[in-house]
């Protein structure tokens, strides 16, 4: 298996290599993305990928056994269309890139066991399917069976992540059936739905520092429960917002919580969006007026970024805690998508009482989130 420099320095030239110039014989249309306009999702086909627009990810995220021992994972795959003009007859025209990232949050280490891949869909070997959930990079896997589970693999340096996840409940549509605003424009949107408490099994491998001793590696057998997103869209951030706050947060009564809120560089929020669903997926609070309040900071001595310790998120009547698992969940993605963000596994407390838990995304706060 590769190094980790030597993987960096691959990726690195991966993206030099793929970043297109403007071909004298491109026409204007094929340098153009779709706009994201409301019409109906249709299952299974929107399960698959969408090549004709800017970016595109598929999202898992969750916890893993009980109590002291609890620990949370991510693994998300980015799809991500060049302006590579379609004229061009080479198999090898890096017309689709592909990422990978997969994370490990262990309180007793205090830091994530993290891995990132990338790769050109292609001849090489990285795969989407535009029919369903299928994705394939250098050896990492992604897919949905026909009986609607979610198989997940990663064979990472330092771990081995093999997982199957299920649900009961019907995708959950975010904004108006799908069509998800970003900001107060039409042309901020993205297409989103969520699999909200999805039950979990799985196999892993945490493996020694050097990876070779082998009677080192400790192999679990775990359950738990996880959240899955797919988004996909064309649009940037809107004008004034560096980056964005997010949760996705499993309830213990079986309802769902969404909420996010795209900030400024003075950390105040430009547009929100609060959706909390019931255990059949049916909408419980729309559209509240809650305020995102940050607790503490703590800054990171990889990237040097400030970020909240925590939040208080206040709508009239209530008030929320979200509660890391630990403090440093900081993902250093320089050597695939680029940049540093915060993807960490947060309990959601009301009244001192865990009644939740899920993952806080945070983006933006080293520097200004590039799309």
């Amino acid at each position: 298996m590769q190094s980790a420099k030597r993987r960096a320095w691959m990726t690195r030239f991966l993206l030099l290599v793929t970043t297109p110039p403007v071909y004298a014989w491109a026409s204007p249309a094929a340098l153009k993305y779709p706009e994201v306009k409301p019409r109906p999702l249709i299952f299974p086909q929107d399960f698959g990928a969408h090549p004709e627009y800017r970016t595109e990810w598929w999202y898992m995220t969750g916890w893993l056994g009980q109590g002291a021992e609890a620990m949370g994972f991510q693994v998300t795959f980015f799809r991500s269309r060049t302006l590579h003009p379609d004229d061009n007859p080479s198999r090898f025209a890096p017309r689709q890139l592909m990422f990978a990232h997969a994370a490990l949050a262990f309180p007793a280490e205090g830091q994530l066991r993290h891995a990132e891949i990338a790769g050109r869909a292609g001849p090489a070997g990285a795969s989407f399917d535009t029919a369903d959930t299928a994705l394939h990079l250098s050896g990492w896997s992604l897919r949905r069976t026909a009986d609607d589970h979610y198989k997940v693999f990663i064979p990472a340096d330092n771990f081995t992540l093999e997982l199957e996840a299920s649900t009961a409940q019907a995708p959950v549509l975010r904004g108006e059936n799908g069509y998800s605003l970003k900001g107060p424009s039409p042309e901020l949107a993205s297409y989103y739905y969520s699999r909200p408490q999805l039950k979990v099994l799985a196999q892993l491998v945490l493996k020694s520092p050097q990876g070779k001793t082998r009677r080192a590696d400790q192999h679990l057998s775990l359950s738990g429960s996880a959240w899955f997103d797919h988004e996909w869209s064309s649009s940037l951030l809107m004008p004034g917002a560096v980056g964005w706050d997010w949760i996705g947060i499993n309830l213990l009564d079986g309802s769902s919580l969404m909420a996010f809120r795209m900030r400024d560089a003075a950390g105040q929020t430009l547009f929100s969006e609060w959706d909390w669903r019931d255990a059949q997926g049916r909408l419980l609070e729309p559209d509240q007026n809650v305020s995102w309040e940050p607790v503490g900071q703590w800054q990171s001595s990889k990237s040097m970024a400030t970020y909240p310790e925590s939040f208080t998120l206040r709508a009239p009547g209530r008030a929320w805690t979200l509660q890391p698992l630990m403090k440093d969940q900081e993902v250093d993605a320089r050597a695939s998508t680029g940049g540093f963000y915060y993807e960490g596994a947060v309990e959601l407390k009301e009244n001192g009482k865990t009644i939740g838990r899920g993952y806080l995304e945070l983006t933006g706060y080293g520097a200004p989130l590039a799309l």
